[in-house]
């Protein structure tokens, strides 16, 4: 998927059908527009992927997962337990219904880009979340920090 940046608060119908925004598909460099849908790993959410990106995202998993694992393949299996959805020409999504209980009932939801996929939250869910982030801050200075064998800013003390 190219770099995509934004978040966008959308109306869901009861089907799961939801308009894409125009700010998010104007930064698609793609001619196909069909997407790909699973479950988010570590958070209440789903994760849209351009097929494309989706596909990159798979045979790279191929590449480093060996098919005689027993444990790879079913790493393989979670991660490619996925729905491809085509948008229509009203530029409507639908979340499938064996995903739709992730967001619930929800009457808006939030999409949110995280550079490889955007993420689709419930918007409740969504904003418990940002609440439950109390110091942002001290989390980026100790993460990133070590990726970069950095002190963090509390340590320097």
């Amino acid at each position: 998927m190219a770099l995509i940046l934004g978040t966008e608060y959308c109306k869901i119908d009861s089907n799961g059908r939801f308009k894409f925004p125009i700010a998010l598909k104007r930064q698609l460099e793609t001619e196909d527009w069909r997407f790909v849908i699973r479950q988010g790993f570590t958070a209440e959410c789903l994760e849209l992927w351009t097929y494309a990106s989706f596909q990159e995202e798979v045979e790279s998993l191929q590449k480093k997962l060996n098919p005689y694992s027993i444990h790879d393949q079913q790493i393989m299996r979670q991660m490619t337990r996925a729905n491809i959805v085509e948008m229509d020409s009203s530029d409507r999504l639908m979340v499938p219904p064996e995903r739709k209980s992730v967001i619930g009932d929800a009457k808006e939801i939030v999409l949110q880009s995280t550079g490889k996929c955007i993420e689709i939250w419930g918007r409740t869910a969504y904003d418990k979340m940002n609440n439950e982030i109390t110091d942002f801050a001290s989390i980026v200075d100790k993460r990133l920090g070590e990726l970069h064998g950095l002190p963090s800013v509390g340590d320097a003390e």
